[in-house]
């Protein structure tokens, strides 16, 4: 079987999508080395998303979310003479050679609409269509499955739930105590600090933590909370630093920006506590990495978080402010509940896998594509 995967995405992203991509293949491979993988690569991205005896990597000219990619992808594809495409960015084309399966992450951009810029209205408003069309499609919570059913209209049983998992570098690392790393300029002592994971936008809900600390810290002036905050600045992030303004709060925060892997890691392993207050998310992957490394967490009673935490963490409304100070109060303060939190994470992140995601992703190609 002639597998494509579209991974042109990953030439522009790291994270999210991308690492699903590559996760993903990376799993593939080995389990179906008696099929072909053939990777769209953008030409921007010259190294192999994955080297592997049977993976090949195809430079596509037709950028990611271009608004000519309906008909330009389309044209690439048909030398390939693929038994399948899986577009893993939410979108197949409605022209194509092959059957394509399409996974679809979430649905923020029909539950947030207003987080869109034209750009990404455009690109979003073709994936009723493109799910309606393709072969199979892919939920990677069963939140999100839900969400496909009721606000595209599209029936349960065409919907396949494969769950994502946290990368093996995700992990429990022995620190020593007070161990001590200094990130872009900043020097953080483990076991120091609350960690906040996300790129920096609406939905993740970081005001409502915010606030939460602020209460913390009215109620027991003299305990050091603080929080580190790693994530880019991706839109609509004023209203989070005019909050950290009105609230007095800039002492108490560390804002790290991005970070590379193997920090985050570190900084998922040395944390007191994780802290995820997001309104909504399609799986919430950092939730996982930092069950898998043993972070005390805290979560918001929203979307996919509970389904993918289940009882390895600690959970709140995502907007009750009080809510968020009382849990965190406790959790700071009760190191039994903590280390109790730690010794559940990894073995919950432990259920999850992307071997497993691999298997039944080949699976699902094998139902739909063409014979060769």
């Amino acid at each position: 079987m002639r597998i494509g995967l579209d991974a042109r995405l990953n030439a522009y992203r790291c994270g999210g999508i991308a690492e699903y991509t590559r996760q993903l293949l990376t799993a593939m491979a080995p389990l179906a080395d008696g099929d072909e993988f053939l990777v769209l690569q953008h030409r921007n991205q010259e190294r192999p998303l994955v080297v592997a005896p049977n993976v090949q990597r195809i430079t596509a000219f037709t950028p990611p979310h271009h608004r000519l990619e309906q008909v330009a992808l389309p044209v690439e594809l048909l030398p390939l003479r693929l038994n399948i495409l899986h577009c893993p960015d939410f979108v197949a084309p409605l022209r194509r050679p092959c059957p394509a399966v399409v996974t679809i992450h979430d649905l923020a951009f029909l539950r947030y609409a207003e987080i869109l810029d034209d750009n990404a209205r455009r690109y979003y408003s073709q994936v009723g269509a493109s799910a309606r069309r393709a072969n199979a499609i892919i939920a990677v919570s069963e939140a999100t499955r839900q969400d496909m059913s009721t606000l595209l209209d599209l029936p349960l049983e065409r919907i396949d739930l494969v769950y994502e998992a946290a990368a093996p570098v995700f992990q429990p690392l022995a620190l020593a105590e007070n161990e001590q790393r200094e990130l872009n300029q900043h020097r953080l002592v483990a076991g120091s600090f609350a960690l906040f994971v996300s790129t920096l936008e609406p939905r993740k809900n970081l005001p409502t933590l915010l606030k939460a600390l602020r209460v913390c810290r009215d109620r027991r002036p003299a305990t050091p909370y603080r929080l580190v905050i790693a994530g880019e600045r991706g839109w609509r992030y004023d209203e989070i630093f005019a909050t950290v303004r009105d609230l007095y709060l800039a002492d108490d925060l560390v804002f790290l920006g991005g970070v590379m892997k193997q920090d985050l890691v570190w900084l998922y392993n040395a944390c007191r506590l994780y802290i995820n207050p997001s309104l909504y998310e399609g799986f919430g992957l950092p939730v996982l990495e930092a069950l898998a490394c043993g972070a005390p967490t805290i979560i918001a009673t929203t979307s996919s978080l509970p389904e993918v935490a289940g009882d390895a963490a600690l959970q709140a409304p995502p907007t009750d402010v009080a809510a968020w100070a009382d849990v965190i109060e406790r959790l700071w303060h009760d190191e039994e509940q903590r280390c109790d939190l730690s010794r559940r994470g990894p073995i919950r992140a432990a259920q999850f896998s992307w071997q497993r995601a691999a298997r039944e992703t080949l699976a699902i190609y094998r139902r739909v594509a063409t014979p060769p």
